[in-house]
């Protein structure tokens, strides 16, 4: 069964949805109530500014004997001038409070009940009071005001008007809120879908180009459309894709390279074992042979050495065993190594490092196999009587090695590939192409720095450690 909400589209369609409708409810349940609290506030401030300025006029009525007739018209006066019920009340205080009617602008409004709390507040404390009040004809704004004659409280005038206009009001504003929110939820939940559609799109356009890139197609790039977050992630997959493309290609270079390296030697080994089956050769032919053998041999243990190394390297499983070393005494040590190869080819070998140990922290073994394989390059890739020289010094706080010649040199459109693995130059030189990209590798591994210099008449190796 599909689960609509695992849809990222459907996820955000729902957040925008929840947000509006938050939004919504909080202006209905915490805006509303507040503007109708301050919407009675300001009727009673209202109602009592008109209580205050009408009320002296009801004063002198009240208890003084005036006609019946006097006191209602100057109640219906303050009433109309006010635009409220004006009720008179006069006031006996004493071991028990004594409040009744005396006039009532509007008869059938508020009920005496209704209004004798306020008014008895108004009359204990002579001051005036406002308040609300749920009454027969609904809920009622009133403001009590005591009638006060030599000092002495003769009555209240209780000024009453109605909170429906109010209450319609806020009904009214609650009604519009939740019309609009209806409105703005819909158009809310259609921005979104949009949104999130759009979004997904864009996102299923990815998802697509990784499916095709994780089953081997590198031929679709993907193209960023936007400077937003999703663009800059189009923008590094198709980084990331052009770089797969690249190590595919090099994968399938580097296995059609080993596979036609392999084949070679054992083609020859196959081709010498089928002439040494010969019953009919000589000694000396068969000796020929067997040396040959060895040759092909050696040739294939040291291809199988160096993509061993080179894989352990690639993959980051080759471990380096650091310790205390004098480089320059692993120098002459390697050149040593060197001397009868160096004296076969005709080559001036030479040693230049200082008596005084340079020690570093490294590991010996490596070093000295980075130095085998720029003192084999130069020996092979130079002719014969060329004067090889191997250094070794402090320069700048780093530690460096190197190994020049003064052979041809490098040709221009060689030296961006000399470190590629398995490339080889034109010049008919044997070996498969990997120590230079070995020696790259383990001078990396190193935190150190392989370079090379070359010019006609002098090439240089050197080998940078961290001191």
């Amino acid at each position: 069964m599909t689960r609509p909400l695992r849809s990222l589209r459907n996820r955000l369609t729902l957040i925008f949805a929840l947000i509006v409708a938050g939004a919504i409810g909080i202006v209905y349940s915490y805006v509303t109530p507040r503007l109708e609290d301050e919407l009675v506030a300001q009727k009673l401030v209202r109602l009592q500014e008109s209580a205050a300025r009408e009320s002296p006029r009801l004063e002198d009525v009240v208890g003084t004997g005036t006609p019946q007739r006097d006191v209602e018209r100057r109640t219906t006066t303050a009433a109309k001038f006010s635009s409220a019920e004006v009720t008179v009340l006069q006031v006996s205080l004493g071991t028990v409070n004594q409040i009744y009617p005396v006039a009532d602008s509007s008869p059938g409004g508020a009920a005496l009940a209704e209004i004798n709390e306020v008014a008895e507040r108004a009359a204990l404390g002579g001051e005036p009071v406002t308040d609300t009040v749920q009454t027969g004809v609904g809920r009622q704004a009133l403001a009590a005001v005591p009638l006060i004659r030599n000092d002495k409280v003769r009555g209240v005038a209780v000024f009453a008007d109605s909170l429906s206009d109010v209450q319609a009001n806020v009904e009214l504003i609650r009604q519009r809120i939740l019309v609009a929110g209806a409105i703005a939820l819909v158009l809310a939940a259609l921005a979104g879908y949009v949104v999130a559609r759009a979004l997904t799109g864009r996102i299923k356009r990815l998802e697509r180009a990784a499916r095709k890139v994780a089953a081997g197609d590198f031929s679709n790039a993907i193209r960023a459309d936007s400077d937003d977050e999703l663009g800059q992630l189009a923008a590094t997959f198709d980084d990331m894709q052009r770089q797969l493309a690249q190590l595919d290609t090099a994968r399938k270079q580097f296995i059609a390279s080993a596979s036609h390296e392999l084949r070679t030697p054992i083609f020859s080994l196959g081709g010498f074992l089928e002439l040494l089956e010969d019953e009919e050769l000589d000694e000396e032919t068969r000796a020929q042979f067997l040396t040959q053998l060895r040759g092909q041999v050696a040739r294939l243990r040291k291809l199988a050495t160096e993509l061993l190394d080179l894989s352990r390297l690639e993959s980051g499983a080759l471990e380096l065993r650091p310790e205390t070393t004098d480089v320059g005494q692993l120098a002459r040590e390697i050149a040593g190594e060197f001397t009868p190869a160096a004296s076969a080819h005709g080559a001036e070998l030479q040693v230049r490092a200082a008596i005084d140990p340079i020690e570093i922290e490294c590991d010996p073994e490596r070093v000295a196999q980075v130095m085998r394989i720029l003192l084999d390059n130069a020996l092979v890739h130079t002719p014969a009587g060329t004067r090889i020289v191997v250094s070794a010094a402090r320069e700048n706080g780093h530690v460096t090695l190197q190994v020049a010649d003064s052979g041809l040199g490098i040709r221009d459109q060689t030296m961006p590939h000399i470190f590629e693995p398995f490339f080889t130059s034109a010049d008919g030189a044997r070996g498969a192409g990997l120590g230079l990209a070995i020696a790259r590798e383990l001078a990396e591994r190193m935190h150190g720095e392989l370079t090379v210099r070359s010019t006609p008449g002098r090439t240089a190796f050197k080998l940078t450690l961290p001191a």
